[in-house]
């Protein structure tokens, strides 16, 4: 009865293991037989004349002769053995003095076998070495000798397939896409037309929107083959590594048509050549040539699409972007509300959620999130229930999760002076009390003077929809916002008690001022030109700055332009905190009281209402005033290296 296929071959480790023990062998072997050259006996050697001395002495009592090797032992059974140089009266002494001897002729080997023996060294270190190369090329060429070989993954699509059914918030990309699929599942319907398929398409974006998923779920859709290799992957220290794995990869892919190889960060290899000392030798640049003429050159790929991501395609060099390569940019952005509604939906399927959860009202508060954003959210939440000892996933946990992404972790551990609370607490009630007066701030989220990450306390402030472009009165209410804090200080504590917490909130108030005067032409005196003061460029693989010719009247200018802009939002902030001083401390004393405050609680305060907590509650008087709606972002007390306010384009 024949094993047929149920006879399965042995595991590669039983191999390894087996060859091994063979090696071990015959090493043991070689000892032996190197050993066995000589002598048997383990007597030790004396000198000839020694050995005649005992002879005429009677010390010896026996002896054994083979050729010109003598073994013998002496009167104490001590075993002893020496060489004949040639004594042809060496058996006549021994006959007088009494000794017994024995001769035997001396043990010869074939030629052969001497050559054997003598080899039996040499072919073991080959092929230990032999065996060593192998194993260090075994799987893709990533051994020693397999410099030129392609890194590239194989996906197998049992393992992890995804579908555009896995892919939410991006449906403009996707529809781009989707002729891509329905060319690798039916070529003919192109083909029969005269039509030919890009052969390459770039997806550009910010990090953690999809770019990656997205490559996977178009082979997901196809039902073909995916391989996934880094930009970096391409380029090594060894001059042509570089190119022989880019002509390796399309090998690969050729042996797999219809395929997708997705190259993930291009940008790695595909940098604008010409760039630093490098020339044409540079290794990095050798590679892009090889990729170029791989997408388009004299060999056709047919049934290989190269789909690339990056967020730097600005770097890249013109080449790569011309049609016959990659034909098509596929924008990849930030979701709006309803995208983010959607992935929301896609990842809380698999957590448990109880039933006052509502993606819609998650997504509403999560403007500018990615996807990696609102996957991490939800894995945060599902945590943070887990830690709770809960079975369901509530609202409140999600909300806890959106305050650690948004703000970082709670420093409950931090020990803070009464001094330093009420300082923080005037200092976030500064920021609180200028947005709520400025009509385009946009609406506060939460204040809190908990320490989160490096911050001793912020104001969180969310907009109201997807915003795309901002208003020159929002940047000056941003500006307001952001020296609200520290007017805060100076107002209450006086000008000597000034803290550092501050300056994160200055330093963004300096770059949006700077950006204002240079970029976006918001300055009357400098009008709309831009002005670059510097510019990055790539020398020997290394970012260095070059300043651009700048006369120094157009540098005092710039200087006294951004100097203007941010007292005028330091004005303004006075001006708003002195009008409203009782607001400052109704808003200060509740955040003192109960540490964090959310925005609708802030206006409770600000207008002399109550804060109804349960059994807690409070009252604030105050002057009712007008409450401003409409960056996002947090106004943060730092601890003064840098520790600020919130993200550009956003406000303090």
């Amino acid at each position: 009865m024949s094993e047929g296929p149920n006879k399965r071959p042995p595991s590669p480790w039983l191999r390894n293991l087996g060859l091994w023990l063979v090696i071990l062998i015959g090493l043991a072997v070689a000892v032996n037989l190197m050993q066995g050259s000589g002598s048997s006996s383990s007597a030790g050697t004396i000198a000839y004349s020694d050995f005649l001395a005992r002879v005429d002495d009677g010390a010896v009592k026996s002896v054994e002769i083979k050729g010109d090797e003598i073994v013998g032992k002496t009167s104490s059974d001590e075993e002893f053995k020496t060489y004949n140089p040639g004594d042809n009266v060496l058996i006549e002494r021994l006959r007088q003095k009494g000794v017994r001897f024995d001769a035997k002729p001396e043990e010869s080997r074939s030629l052969l076998a001497q050559l054997f023996f003598n080899m039996l060294p040499f072919i073991l270190m080959i092929g230990i070495w032999i065996f060593v190369m192998r194993q260090m090329q075994n799987g893709a060429g990533r051994g020693a000798m397999g410099f030129g070989k392609s890194r590239a993954k194989m996906l197998v699509q049992k393992e992890g397939r995804l579908t555009f059914d896995d892919v939410a918030g991006i449906d403009e990309a996707r529809e781009e896409l989707q002729e891509i699929v329905d060319f690798l599942k039916d070529p003919s319907r192109f083909s029969r037309l005269g039509g030919k398929i890009p052969k390459g398409a770039l997806l550009v974006g910010p990090p953690g929107t999809g770019k990656t998923l997205l490559a996977r779920a178009i082979a997901g859709e196809a039902n073909v083959p995916f391989f996934s290799i880094s930009g970096s992957d391409f380029v090594e220290m060894f001059v042509g590594v570089g190119a022989s794995r880019v002509r390796d990869m399309f090998e690969q892919g050729k042996k797999s048509a219809p395929c997708i190889i997705f190259i993930d960060e291009i940008d790695a290899v595909g940098r604008s050549r010409g760039a630093g000392l490098g020339g044409g030798n540079d290794e990095r640049e050798q590679t892009l040539n090889q990729l170029l003429v791989e997408m388009d050159g004299f060999d056709a790929n047919e049934g290989i699409i190269i789909i690339a991501a990056t967020n730097r395609p600005d770097v890249l060099d013109p080449a790569l972007l011309r049609p016959g390569r990659f034909d098509r940019q596929v924008v990849v952005g930030r979701p709006d509300i309803e995208g983010r509604e959607k992935i929301l939906s896609v990842h809380m399927k698999k957590v448990p959620l109880a039933p006052d959860v509502n993606a819609r009202t998650i997504a509403r508060g999560t403007p500018g999130f990615a996807g990696a954003d609102l996957a991490n959210l939800v894995n945060e939440a599902a945590l943070l229930a887990a830690r709770r000892g809960k079975r369901l996933v509530s609202m409140r946990e999600f909300e806890d999760a959106k305050d650690k992404v948004l703000m970082g972790v709670e420093r409950k551990t931090m020990a803070m002076t009464e001094d330093e609370k009420k300082m923080t607490a005037y200092h976030e009630a500064g920021h609180a009390l200028v947005s709520l007066h400025e009509p385009a701030s946009d609406p506060i989220h939460k204040a809190t003077i908990i320490p989160r990450g490096r911050a001793l306390g912020m104001v969180m402030r969310l907009p109201e929809r997807d915003q795309y472009s901002y208003h020159r009165d929002k940047m000056y209410a941003n500006l307001a916002v952001a020296m609200g804090g520290r007017v805060a200080e100076e107002v209450i504590f006086g000008y000597d008690k000034v803290s550092s917490g501050a300056s994160s909130d200055i330093s963004y108030a300096t770059d949006l001022a700077r950006s204002m005067a240079t970029q976006w032409g918001m300055s009357d005196k400098l009008g709309p030109l831009k002005y670059v003061e510097n510019q990055e460029e790539v020398f020997l693989g290394h970012s260095v700055t070059r300043a651009q010719n700048m006369s120094e009247e157009t540098a005092r200018l710039i200087d006294s332009e951004v100097r203007t802009i941010v007292n005028a939002g330091y004005d303004r902030a006075k001006q708003v905190l002195n009008d409203h001083i009782d607001q400052l401390h109704a808003i200060a004393g509740a955040l003192l009281e109960y540490e964090t405050l959310t925005g609708d609680e802030i206006k409770t305060v600000m207008e002399g209402g109550t804060i109804d907590r349960g059994s807690a509650t409070t009252t604030a008087v105050a002057r009712p005033s007008a409450s401003g709606a409409a960056i996002p972002k947090a106004g943060r007390r730092g601890t003064g290296q840098g520790s600020g306010i919130g993200e550009a384009p956003a406000g303090a």
